[in-house]
């Protein structure tokens, strides 16, 4: 059996399936009822009409209309309606001719009225539907189960996959990508409802994947869905289970969105190309040239393909300002396997009222695991009073480490036993979870480990906390936004230093088809408090007045200074508000976005896409 309809010729229909006894005018008592006067008609009926098999656009289908009548002499006038943009109707005597016009499906009502007398009758309404398709068997509104589409591939992968597992791909056809995608999408997509339905036969599967999403947007006029990507399912895997991509090792941030652009070094990986002898990228760096085309105004096509390089091995070149000089120098840089460390520059402050905890967190990958615990095991080793975790580039990732990190910050007697998060799916989904089929229930505080890269079930350390000052940028997305929002849901102080974070309260389950992992959004995520409503991100502020205000300083981003040097901009603020509630005297420039896939030929392509992913096993 096909996956899906194919165009069909469909054959006239000749009469109907069903007959309905015409109805009698007037009469009773135990006599024969009278027959029908001159001036008063019997009421005639339209035998019942089946549904049609489904029209192809373009196709016309004759269908014969059968009347009763107690005067078998009466003649009778036709008249039919319908949706016009789905299928026409015309009337010839007794004849109905629909015309597909497009894709859907419409509901076809027909009456009869009596030709003769001055008191004609009307038959009550007789209704059949009529189903159009493309010529692909697109039928708008109308979604086969994902199932039915599920890995069969234009190109099927053979050989097994990092676990050893045998590719479950099949032989299809882009067509069935792409009906994958549609019916998918509709199912679990969260604003599933808000999505334009179009024929999968229309595009590519990366283009009809785009399509598959809200273009809605939120109260500041920004898109509502600014998450929905696609990844090589390979590279999505090594790099979050062992943090393992291509590149030079350093990430790069754009401060200023459209030409003239002006693109810095946010922060380099230990032992990678670009903290080499000869190179020594450090953070602020400025990238003026790559390959000689000009970052400023130069197109984004090489710029692209300098900075973001696709394969192993590839040498670029790239004219850069270091931070604090007047000169400019060349280095080449040759990408290579990086391996990234989620959690850097961990250290302890010493201050008149105390110690203070420091550490840089860039992503909530599974490698994070096990150097969070190592990290807040020597702070509180070191016996630390406050802690500043520097969320400015974390883009999120798993939500088990953000609910670890988050627990170990406020420790047992705050958060153990309290809710963590619970996950919204759409109105189809309101009692289980649509990708596990498990009971939608909270999720609690995660109190021990879990075994993404830490033996699982050890209990986890503690700082016992009742504040916690947070740097963030709006780089500082998803999963990192859900430590903010869980913390504040179990009412644990948040000091927000920095600018206001990316706004994402919305997570997805990754999924494989064909060797590509999309993301679509399938959940809000809210705190204790059920509060989730985020989606313009949260911002510092003296002077909260609204949900998504938290108190502490709006602070522009510091490419000056060295992660964990109190004299950087913010974490020198989160110093002092420490010190006296109060903040620096600083106008907000722009910020740094930090680029996950580079430049398009106007501004910035999506700078980051934000990962909140639900679960404690591998991706």
């Amino acid at each position: 059996m096909n996956r899906y309809a194919r165009g069909i010729a469909v054959p006239v229909l000749a009469g109907s399936l069903a007959w309905l006894a015409g109805c009698g005018g007037g009469g009773g008592g135990g006599g024969p009822a009278p027959g029908p006067s001159p001036t008063s008609n019997a009421r005639p009926s339209i035998a019942a009409i089946s549904d049609p098999a489904a029209l192809t656009v373009g196709d016309t289908l004759e269908v014969s209309v059968s009347v009763t009548d107690r005067d078998a002499s009466d003649t009778h006038t036709i008249e039919a309606s319908s949706d016009d943009s789905v299928v026409t109707v015309s009337v010839d005597g007794l004849t109905l001719t629909l015309s597909a016009q497009a894709s859907g499906t419409a509901t076809v009502t027909v009456t009869a009225t009596d030709n003769s007398g001055s008191a004609n009758a009307t038959s009550p309404a007789v209704s059949f539907t009529v189903t159009v398709q493309s010529e692909s068997g697109w039928v708008r509104g109308v979604f086969a189960d994902d199932a039915d589409f599920k890995d069969f591939c234009a190109v099927p992968r053979s050989g097994v996959d990092e676990d050893g597992d045998a590719f479950p791909d099949q032989q299809g056809a882009m067509l069935d990508e792409n009906n994958w995608l549609r019916s998918w999408s509709n199912d679990t997509y969260l604003w599933y409802d808000e999505i334009e339905d179009r024929d999968p036969a229309c595009c590519d599967t990366p283009t009809y994947f785009q399509h598959m999403k809200t273009e809605a947007t939120t109260d500041s006029g920004i898109p509502k869905d600014q998450f929905h990507f696609w990844e090589d399912t390979a590279a999505y895997v090594a790099r979050s289970r062992s943090g393992v991509s291509a590149g030079y090792g350093a990430r790069f941030a754009v401060l200023s969105r459209r030409p003239p652009r002006d693109i810095r070094v946010a922060y380099t990986e230990p032992g990678s190309p670009a903290t080499s002898a000869g190179v020594d990228l450090l953070r602020g760096t400025r990238i003026l040239r790559v390959d000689g085309v000009s970052v400023t105004n130069g197109a984004a096509g090489p710029l692209n393909a300098g900075l973001f390089p696709r394969r192993v091995g590839e040498t670029h070149r790239f004219l850069v300002q270091d931070p604090g000089s007047e000169e400019t120098r060349t280095v080449a840089m040759s990408s290579a396997v990086i391996t990234t460390d989620p959690v850097q520059h961990v250290r302890v402050i010493e201050t008149d009222t105390g110690r203070v905890g420091y550490m840089l967190f860039n992503s909530h990958i599974a490698p994070a695991e096990r150097r969070l615990v190592g990290a807040i095991r020597e702070l509180a080793d070191a016996d630390v009073e406050d802690l500043v975790l520097d969320l400015r580039y974390n883009p999120g990732g798993y939500l088990v480490i953000a609910s670890q990190l988050a627990y170990m910050i406020a420790g047992p007697s705050a958060a153990q036993g309290r809710v963590f998060s619970e996950l919204k799916f759409n109105s189809k989904h309101p009692t289980f979870n649509p990708v596990t089929g498990q009971m939608l229930r909270p999720t609690l505080f995660q109190t021990t480990t879990v075994g993404l890269s830490a033996s699982p079930g050890r209990a986890l350390p503690q700082l016992n906390l009742d504040r916690v000052f947070i740097i963030s940028g709006p780089s500082t997305c998803s999963a990192s936004e859900s430590i903010i929002n869980s913390l504040r849901g179990i009412d644990l102080e948040v000091i927000l230093i920095g600018a206001t974070t990316c706004g994402k309260p919305y997570g997805f389950y990754p999924t494989d088809n064909c060797g590509t992992t999309y993301f679509t959004v399938q959940f809000q995520s809210v705190n204790a408090k059920g509060f989730g409503d985020y989606a313009d991100g949260f911002t510092p502020s003296r002077n909260p007045s609204a949900r998504t205000e938290v108190p502490g300083c709006a602070v522009a981003d510091d490419f000056n200074h060295p992660f964990g040097d109190p004299d950087e901009a913010r974490l020198k603020a989160a110093l002092g508000y420490r010190e006296d509630e109060t903040c620096p005297e600083t106008t907000m420039a722009a910020d740094g976005f930090l680029l996950a896939e580079g430049l398009d030929d106007t501004s910035v392509g999506p700078a980051i896409r934000g990962l909140m992913i639900p679960g404690t096993g591998t991706p």
